[in-house]
């Protein structure tokens, strides 16, 4: 039986870039670090880099594959100055109806399509339940 996500690992160009990428646009609190990889811890859950030179990098406008961290409403705005700041690569993303919370997808030094999201998903059933009356709904009456 599956008991949760265990760990992400994440192919980088740079080593060194991106623990400070997750460290200060993140802060994820680095763990271990090898000659090409690092562990970093990012709110309990285990991050993995491991760098790999030469291959093809580059964000694929064309996929939503993402991977979302949760934030408080309170936080967001915060996140926004910081990621200002950092000159991290913010996309613009849709409009959303506030019911759906808010959302910030941003890119890290690789490509890869990270979100900040201050719903949850019993938020997104709910605010479906009322919204998108195709959708079919199963086994969600109490999600968490």
């Amino acid at each position: 039986m599956i008991q949760g996500i265990n760990h992400l690992t994440f192919s980088v160009s740079n080593l060194e870039t991106s623990i400070a990428f997750y460290q200060q646009a993140l802060d994820a609190t680095l763990l271990v670090k090898g000659r090409n990889m690092a562990y970093l811890d990012l709110a309990g859950l285990w991050l993995a880099l491991n760098e790999e030179k030469n291959i093809p990098r580059q964000q694929n406008p064309a996929t939503y594959t993402h991977i979302a961290f949760t934030v408080s409403e309170a936080e967001i705005a915060n996140y926004r100055k910081k990621f200002q700041q950092l000159n991290v690569h913010v996309l613009k993303g849709r409009t959303r109806d506030p019911r759906d919370k808010q959302s910030i997808y941003f890119t890290d030094p690789d490509g890869h399509l990270l979100e900040l999201h201050t719903g949850t998903l019993k938020d997104r059933i709910d605010y479906y339940k009322q919204e998108k009356q195709h959708m079919e709904f199963f086994n969600c009456a109490d999600p968490q």
